[in-house]
């Protein structure tokens, strides 16, 4: 199992919906949280993409040489900008980084967005052009000659001078619901993800591709990308979750729900239906909570719980398939360390760090701590209804 974690290049908070408690996007904040997913032993972390965040090249281009060896998934979008330059920057990044590189492949889903980025397609048009897209970067980025005359992209001879670390290329990672994104993904990605479904619907999905892959002679990968509410019990868990949503009034709902609608993404179309803009009845699944999506776009399910009920839930999603699980959490800096904490002793993980033994004693407990672990765990703490 692999565990990436996020960078919140559009900024970060305790609470959504709100500026109470929020952090602004800092070159010093960023690293702080490159270096905790560096140290703790997660795989790497994505950097989202789109006109609301920092440019996730230039972001991820400043840590590399802050961090050791945390992985970096950066988007290259096809029709902003062309195959053979994305091919140039994907084999840039990944010699540079020795071989740190994972890029995730983003059709874009909001036609609003894209036509002020000059892109005036439609969903499947989007998608049969991310298709010549992958099939020129493919040919380039593993060291071919590529010539298309398609009914988006003209390519003659293009090529790549400078190869990647990674052979035959860094690892395509895509996500998408519809039938065409499914497609697509079967015939060139090395990684399908899906946002935080129920299982049975995640099921469903690992079932489509896996015989739209079959019959492309491929195998793919699953990830899924997540939020994540770890506490060391479920009754804390449960209000940590309820106060981040604690600003959440039903104005902000229906302005979120509103920008959601103007969409043509599937996938974000399947997320709005697991809760219809509605707080109640938010446990869509067992300890699967929806309440991120009411303001959030894109990833709006929660995994809420103490780590072995987390850990339990999501070794169910690993029984269906999924390798990689990407994990965010609010605010992203400490919520690094608690799932670091809470959740990482309960999950087959591929490279926790190794903890280096303590051999001094403190009076003052810190260490003595590590060094001395109590015999017996904490109760739950009671709790009064008045």
């Amino acid at each position: 199992m692999q565990l990436l974690w996020f960078i919140p290049t559009h900024g970060d908070g305790r609470y959504l919906a709100t500026a109470t408690g929020g952090r602004a996007v800092s070159f010093p904040y960023l690293r702080q949280i490159a270096q905790a997913v560096d140290d703790l032993g997660y795989t790497g972390a994505l950097l989202p993409t789109g006109r609301s965040c920092e440019d996730a090249w230039i972001v991820a281009s400043t840590l590399v040489s802050l961090t050791r060896q945390m992985r970096f998934l950066v988007a290259i979008r096809p029709g902003l900008v062309s195959p053979g330059v994305a091919a140039r920057m994907a084999a840039t990044f990944d010699r540079l980084s020795g071989g740190r590189l994972l890029i995730n492949v983003v059709t874009g889903g909001d036609p609003v967005e894209l036509a002020g980025d000059g892109l005036h397609l439609d969903h499947d048009q989007r998608y049969e052009l991310t298709d010549e897209f992958l099939t020129v970067w493919r040919a380039i980025a593993s060291g071919g000659q590529a010539n298309l005359q398609g009914d988006y992209l003209n390519i003659q001879d293009g090529k790549l001078l400078f190869p990647p670390v990674q052979k035959p290329y860094p690892p395509l990672w895509f996500g998408g619901s519809s039938a065409v994104a499914q497609k697509i993904a079967a015939k060139h990605i090395d990684v399908y993800l899906t946002w935080g479904e129920p299982p049975a619907q995640v099921a469903e999905k690992i079932a489509s591709v896996r015989r739209l892959a079959l019959s492309e002679g491929r195998t793919l990968r699953f990830g899924i990308r997540l939020h994540v509410i770890v506490r060391e019990t479920e009754s804390e868990a449960w209000d940590a979750a309820n106060d981040l949503i604690r600003y959440v009034d039903d104005d902000a709902i229906a302005k979120a729900q509103k920008a959601y609608a103007r969409m043509d993404s599937v996938g974000q179309r399947r997320m709005t239906q697991l809760h219809h803009g509605n707080r109640e009845a938010l446990e869509i699944s067992p300890n699967l909570w929806a309440g991120v999506g009411l303001v959030r776009g894109g990833a709006g399910t929660a995994l809420v719980g103490d780590p072995q009920t987390v850990a339990a839930r999501m070794l169910e999603y690993a029984a269906l398939g999924i390798e990689s699980f990407i994990l965010s959490g609010y605010p992203h800096l400490e919520e690094a360390y608690r799932v670091a904490e809470l959740l990482f002793p309960h999950l087959p993980l591929e490279n926790l760090p190794a903890v280096e033994k303590q051999h001094v004693l403190s009076p003052f407990g810190e260490i003595v701590a590590n060094e001395d672990f109590p015999k017996q765990q904490p109760q739950e703490r009671a709790t009064s209804i008045s």
